[in-house]
């Protein structure tokens, strides 16, 4: 921990003295301690604790100096380092890193922080070892957690208080089973510290008429997608998924665009499964050459935050040889455009509450 702790401090460190006219900085420290939700009756027998844990971060305060900081009213942008011990021996303790951003209501009172990373677990699933951890598949996954505190700045010189709750989720999004994944809710207290001597002025130039009229003709996309993935059968095998997707948008506002497309998934971890239940359970009337192939067609709306946005799509499967999960899906992720036409994207594809695969996307917008 006190390893973790200097590395975030020396990273605010070095970005304090780079700041420019138009931004400021400050970082927090929050401790945490809760509960793991049952989401899931085979995660029963792994809750047995209460979490706790850290989490430090860099924050880049904006002041509306480009109009998406103030459309988005002034919210800031970094880094999270967390540290998660689960209190069970079977489930090891989560590490993570991530990119946060935080929204501001109530007259700055109120922070919402979101942040998508990266995690690493310390005691993973072996079959032989450590067959309880049905939690957690692998040593790496993903990771995503909200806080909503009540916030104020600078009480005792350039120290802070804030105070709320979090929720943290770990899964590896199926890239190998087992993969139950957690969910912590939990309780948080911290203290944040202001890098600079003083706060900028918030600048309100935005033409919030002009910016509610903004349109643009419909656009054309094409996206293919890849990734690797497991069935929910441990040790099945891991196979490579390819995705192909065309879809058209229409911006409506300079903040939001609206989605209609087709999906083509050619889920080569469905070739296994199909293979593995028709040689194993004859019960269940499948014969072994069912097509592993999907098509789906979608609606989706699209949130623009500077380059980059957050994509949330809802799908019906409109060819639908072989029965996994049922017919309906739901993707949720973020792109960043790098040109004008062109985008990368990094999506979660998963039926309710259960994950499929990641994405990773390279599209054009036309």
């Amino acid at each position: 921990m006190r390893q973790l702790f200097l590395c975030v401090f020396c990273l605010a460190f070095s970005f304090s003295f780079s700041q420019d006219k138009t931004h400021t900085s400050y970082i927090d420290v929050n401790y945490f301690r809760g509960n793991i939700a049952l989401h899931n009756n085979e995660i029963l027998h792994l809750i047995k604790g209460h979490p706790e844990g850290v989490i430090l971060g860099w924050n880049k305060k904006t002041y509306g100096f480009e109009d998406w900081e103030q459309r988005f009213n002034y919210p800031d942008y970094g880094f999270s380092l967390a540290y998660q011990n689960m209190k069970n021996d079977v489930l090891g303790n989560n590490m993570s890193l991530y990119a946060h951003y935080n929204f501001y209501f109530l007259k700055r009172n109120l922070m919402f922080r979101i942040g998508q990373g990266m995690a690493y677990n310390t005691n993973p699933y072996h079959r032989e070892t450590n067959f309880k951890n049905v939690a957690f598949g692998s040593k790496f996954g993903s990771s995503t957690y909200v806080m909503l505190n009540y916030k104020k700045e600078r009480v005792f010189d350039d120290f802070g208080l804030q105070a709320g709750f979090s929720l943290i989720h770990y899964s590896n999004a199926n890239v190998k089973s087992p993969n139950n994944g957690t969910n912590s809710i939990t309780f948080n207290v911290g203290v944040n510290y202001s890098l600079n001597d003083e706060n900028l002025v918030y600048q309100k130039t935005l033409d919030k008429k002009a910016d509610q009229a903004f349109s643009e003709p419909i656009k054309y996309n094409l996206v293919f997608r890849t990734g690797i993935n497991e069935s929910d059968i441990a040790g099945s095998g891991q196979y490579a998924m390819y995705v192909l997707s065309a879809y058209a948008d229409k911006r409506i506002n300079k903040s939001s665009a609206l989605q209609l497309g087709t999906d083509v998934f050619f889920s080569n971890f469905l070739k296994e499964l199909i293979y593995y239940k028709s040689v194993s359970f004859p019960e269940e009337n499948v014969l072994g050459n069912e097509d592993h192939k999907r098509v789906g067609v979608f609606a989706g709306h699209e949130l623009f935050i500077n380059k980059t946005s957050l994509v949330t799509q809802l799908g019906y499967y409109v060819y639908y040889p072989f029965d996994f999960e049922g017919k309906v899906y739901v993707r949720i992720g973020l792109k960043r455009y790098f040109f004008k036409k062109l985008f990368g994207a990094l999506t979660l594809k998963a039926h309710g509450a259960r994950a499929e695969g990641v994405e990773f996307g390279l599209g054009v917008r036309l």
